[in-house]
């Protein structure tokens, strides 16, 4: 039993691999800003470089911590467990959402228009 949860899990291994690239865009851009903010920053090879090193690291210090290991896990178990909407639900929702806003904006341009008419008659401008 010990085996299967320590067996390679494909979602797992996706979410520290997106956490790396996050983390190395984040910090390459980071970088760059605050140095550049402070000062001239150094070349934009070395700011890559050093970002890539720092994501790498965390990555596979993080893949190697079995209390982050053992998180990710559990958050992929319970992503499995999760009852996804099907095409036409999202579809469905999305037209009522954007009918909704569309409704919604409507209404609150007629009452711009009839407030900006009122304090117009009222105010005399």
């Amino acid at each position: 039993m010990a085996q299967q949860e320590n067996a390679p899990n494909k979602p797992v291994h996706l979410i520290y691999l997106c956490g790396a690239v996050v983390l190395f865009y984040m910090l390459q851009w980071s970088i760059d800003w605050i140095w550049g903010y402070f000062g001239s920053p150094p070349s934009e090879f070395k700011i890559t470089l050093f970002a890539a090193a720092v994501a790498v690291f965390a990555g596979i210090t993080m893949y190697r911590s079995d209390r982050i290991y053992g998180l990710a896990n559990e958050v992929a178990s319970e992503l499995k467990k999760v009852t996804w909407p099907t095409a036409k639900e999202v579809r469905t929702a999305t037209l009522v959402v954007i009918v909704m806003a569309v409704v919604s904006a409507v209404i609150l341009g007629i009452f711009d228009f009839v407030w900006s008419n009122l304090t117009e008659l009222v105010y005399g401008g």
